[in-house]
């Protein structure tokens, strides 16, 4: 288990780099879980459609939506999912979103 200190909070991720515990994420957290997973040093406003959209799914239904959903939902197309989140809306997305791995996601 890796530890990731932001502002003072240390958080605990699992060996893929998950939150251990999503109700601590905001968006410090996210903007440093999106630099140091994904690359990302700026968020745009696309990356926050994604993210918003991904956690409050999350919320509502208690995983993570399918990635089909998350396009026809959000507008982007797949293709410009993974160009701003290189490892892609399961992996990469829901990392910075706060949200535990998703089942399937390898």
């Amino acid at each position: 288990m890796a530890e990731l200190e932001i502002k003072g909070k240390k958080l605990k991720l699992n060996e893929d780099g998950f939150l251990i515990n999503p109700e601590v994420w905001d968006k410090e957290i996210a903007e440093e879980l999106a630099k140091v997973t994904e690359g990302i040093q700026a968020m745009t406003e696309e990356h926050w459609r994604i993210v918003n959209y991904i956690r409050d799914y999350y919320l509502q239904k208690g995983q993570a939506p399918m990635v089909r959903k998350m396009v026809n939902e959000t507008g982007l197309n797949l293709k410009h999912i993974y160009q701003l989140f290189p490892s892609g809306p399961a992996k990469g997305a829901c990392k910075v979103a706060g949200l535990p791995k998703p089942d399937g996601c390898v």
